[in-house]
């Protein structure tokens, strides 16, 4: 006597990164220093070089206790010293020297860099509410056009995405580059949607060919928790 078939099941199954692909956590560097007119930060290339403010040594911390646990195959920083400290407790968790890249660099924003850009902010300068409308960061004057900023970190996460194949990588970056480079994965109508990481937050991203699949976009899950 013959037994029926068993019946087929298809279940869901969890997402796997294609063959080939790198995995790219990216990381929003912890809070840096206030900015005081009296006490303007140090400049690097003509951008604002400002320290970790104590609340940002913390989020290193976090982060690097958040991280050791994942397989990390390499860390990238900026030329901005805020990316590197960040980065530092968990490159000594892993035993990973950081590579710098420089462009994935935070936005040059022209005449209003030297934490002018916050104090305007703050002050309600006209210039911020055409910000926002136009969606533009080149409204500032001398700024560094929309254009050139999205061409050089698509090209910047295309060569790290080549080097590591197969990896899992963490960026510590800023957070106009994440919002850039969120608002091409996800083909956003809005250019500004995803500005707004929080500081030491980790988005995840998934980069195969041409193709950048999103994953997760500002976890701040261990910004909550213990430290240890």
């Amino acid at each position: 006597m013959s037994t029926p078939e068993q019946e087929i099941e298809y279940r869901q199954h969890r997402f796997t990164p294609p063959p080939g692909s790198t995995e790219i956590f990216l990381v929003r560097h912890g809070e840096s220093a206030p900015a005081r007119g009296e006490n303007p930060f140090d400049l690097v290339d003509g951008q604002a070089d400002p320290d970790l403010a104590p609340e940002g040594r913390d989020h290193a911390q976090r982060v690097g206790e958040r991280l050791a646990s994942e397989r990390i195959d390499a860390i990238y920083v900026t030329t901005l010293r805020r990316t590197v400290q960040t980065a530092a407790p968990l490159a000594e968790k892993l035993g990973l020297t950081p590579v710098v890249e420089p462009d994935l660099r935070e936005i040059h924003l022209g005449e209003w860099e030297n934490g002018l850009f916050r104090k305007y902010t703050a002050d309600g300068h006209p210039i911020v509410d055409r910000l926002w409308a136009e969606q533009r960061w080149d409204v500032i004057p001398g700024a560094e056009s929309d254009e050139r900023f999205g061409a050089r970190l698509r090209g910047a996460l295309t060569r790290i995405a080549a080097a590591h194949p197969d990896q899992r990588v963490a960026v510590f970056t800023h957070g106009g580059v994440i919002g850039e480079v969120f608002a091409q994965a996800s083909r956003a109508v809005e250019r500004f949607a995803f500005l707004g990481a929080d500081n030491g937050s980790i988005s995840h991203l998934v980069l195969h060919g041409d193709t950048w699949i999103v994953r997760r976009f500002n976890d701040t899950a261990h910004l909550a928790t213990p430290l240890g």
